[in-house]
């Protein structure tokens, strides 16, 4: 195993982490729209929190995409974040990649690579370098045993071919103005390692086996939920998971964490405070303090100012806060 990519040592925990509740958030100024188009996927990761895979069908209507350039427009949101499974799978992807770089929408296309290389997606790299999309590329570890154990066979080769065909457009190369930032998320149950450290370990492997090259590394924490979750459950490992990032929370993270500048929307155009508040059903509280309604929808951005309204927490949320801290864009510390 590459030792950049081998986990943290789990911490010691005593029962006292279990009573630890995770504090009160308000969102604050909202600057990103993370829309998640759907949840096919043309993979099965094993630690994927919306269980996305070949098989699903759940996929944004055509109605509901037409609402969020209106929404960017709106909000005079600076990001536009697509999600899925596999967004780039959506038939809608491209044009609504178009309309938003049109506005001057910043776009980051969360791509697994492998999708670089499906049948009918031969020029979809030429299309997000043309669109000056920024690339954030799922890629596990460096070692092809780790990826292929955690993706499957062969999974390891086609993403390094898909960040192949990114570097030769220019993607990851100095002064191109192309980004393809890489996540790293640990095989198991911790806490991953250093964000600067293994960013560099990555550098160095990527560049001397492969002349690969990329712009940042972001390590992201497996969040206990879903299909994950579901696996730690029939391991009987959950709870000391949960124990280990309760106990390593970091409270001068809260400021940094995610939610409180992105809404996350879901296939049928519903908003919540995070992707994983998404795959868990914990919606928005309301769009103004004191609203309770149960249910939001993003047409409803377009009246109402999201700032300030309370965050839905749940001890999941201690996945955000532990250690150096966890979002879409790596480590908060």
């Amino acid at each position: 195993m590459a030792p950049g990519c081998s986990p943290v040592p789990e911490l010691a925990t005593g029962t006292s982490a279990r009573e630890l509740a995770f504090p009160a958030l308000r969102r604050g100024q909202l600057g990103t729209l993370q829309v998640n188009l759907g949840y096919r996927c043309n993979q099965s990761c094993s630690h994927c929190h919306v269980n996305a895979g070949p098989s699903r069908t759940e996929m944004m209507d055509a109605a509901t995409i037409a609402l969020v350039p209106t929404v960017l427009q709106a909000r005079n949101l600076s990001t536009l974040d697509l999600t899925g499974g596999a967004p780039e799978l959506h038939p809608g992807f491209r044009a609504l990649v178009s309309e938003a770089r049109q506005l001057g929408t910043t776009v980051i296309d969360r791509c697994n690579l492998t999708v670089l290389s499906e049948p009918g997606q031969e020029d979809l790299a030429r299309f997000l370098a043309n669109q000056g999309v920024t690339v954030v590329a799922s890629l596990p570890c460096y070692s092809a045993a780790n990826v292929d154990q955690q993706r499957g066979d062969g999974v390891f080769a086609r993403s390094i071919e898909g960040l192949r065909q990114l570097n030769a457009l220019g993607y990851g190369i100095e002064g191109s103005g192309l980004d393809v930032d890489l996540v790293y998320n640990p095989q198991g149950p911790t806490l991953p390692p250093p964000q600067a450290e293994l960013e560099a370990d990555y550098r160095r492997e990527l560049n001397t086996h492969f002349n690969l090259h990329f712009n940042r590394l972001y390590t992201i924490t497996n969040m206990p939920i879903q299909r994950f979750a579901a696996v730690l459950r029939q391991q009987g490992r959950l709870e000391n998971y949960m124990d280990l990032l309760r106990s390593s929370h970091n409270p001068s993270n809260l400021e940094q964490v995610m939610c409180r500048s992105t809404i996350s929307v879901d296939w049928e155009g519903y908003l919540y405070d995070c992707d994983f508040n998404q795959m868990l059903g914990l919606p928005m509280t309301g769009l103004a303090a004191g609203d309770a309604n149960p249910r939001r929808h993003l047409r409803e951005l377009l009246e109402h100012d999201p700032a300030d309204v309370p965050i839905a927490v749940a001890d999941h949320c201690f996945g955000c806060t532990a250690g150096a801290g966890s979002s879409c864009g790596g480590a908060l510390s």
